[in-house]
């Protein structure tokens, strides 16, 4: 019994994304919701190979971005943390900034880039930062945080300087944190760069879309939402893969 119940658990969304291709392919086959509203996933489909070549090329420059974004924000999420963390005078000082910066919707931010920095790589970049520092600064905040000081007091009685201690107790704790906050950034910096390229651009998945509609093309235009999704469940997978081989005493810890 318990058998056939890990089966369902671990198939039982395989299960449901079956039944909703299922629901969706009968409520256009059966021309209750129109085709040019919602086209079925026979059409979608026919659509991504159609323009897989171009999907293709539009997903590289859009990954390019992402990844840099998403490299920056992380660089810059973790001197944050590192710098608050030393005082708590700045992180009064920086933390209701840091909420701040979120509050504001991208989609009014982006315009304001693009007027400032043009139409090249740069406000995409800069709009990927924005969104994706925060998840990362407040992910090793928390994990600086969860610390037992009794391991700090060790270190320090002897004679460990604040880096060794920030090396061996306060960043291998930290981790865990670090990579939840990751997972939400990775998904996070490729509808940044789609949502930047919405407003001016020349070439990624957001040009894509946004020509595409034009064209009332709505069967491509599902074609790209459902490669823009599963680019970032390909990110996140990566990132557990990169978990695993950074925290290998977690999968010591599992076996026993």
């Amino acid at each position: 019994m318990k058998k056939y119940q890990s089966i369902i658990n671990k198939y039982s969304p395989c299960f449901a994304i079956i039944m909703i291709l299922i629901i969706w392919q009968s409520l256009s086959s059966l021309d209750i919701i129109p085709k040019f509203m919602l086209p079925s996933p026979i059409d979608v489909m026919m659509a991504f190979v159609k323009d897989f070549p171009l999907l293709i090329s539009h997903a590289k420059v859009s990954l390019i971005e992402a990844f840099l974004g998403l490299l920056i924000g992380v660089s810059l999420g973790f001197i944050l943390a590192i710098i608050m963390e030393q005082s708590s005078i700045l992180y009064n000082a920086l933390y209701p900034v840091l909420v701040l910066t979120q509050t504001v919707p991208t989609v009014a931010i982006a315009p304001l880039l693009v007027l400032w920095f043009g139409y090249g790589i740069m406000p995409k970049i800069v709009l990927i930062v924005i969104v994706t520092f925060f998840p990362i600064a407040i992910g090793f905040l928390d994990g600086f945080k969860s610390v037992d000081r009794d391991y700090i007091k060790l270190l320090k009685a002897m004679d460990a300087t604040d880096f060794q201690i920030l090396r061996y107790i306060k960043l291998p704790t930290a981790l865990p944190y670090f990579f939840a906050g990751l997972r939400i950034s990775a998904s996070y910096s490729i509808v940044g760069a789609v949502i930047s390229e919405w407003l001016g651009g020349f070439n990624g998945l957001g040009v894509y879309m946004t020509r595409v509609k034009k064209a009332y093309a709505f069967d491509k235009m599902f074609a790209v939402i459902f490669l823009i999704s599963a680019l970032s469940l390909l990110l996140i997978l990566l990132i557990k893969i990169l978990e695993k081989i950074s925290m290998p005493w977690l999968r010591y810890k599992d076996k026993n």
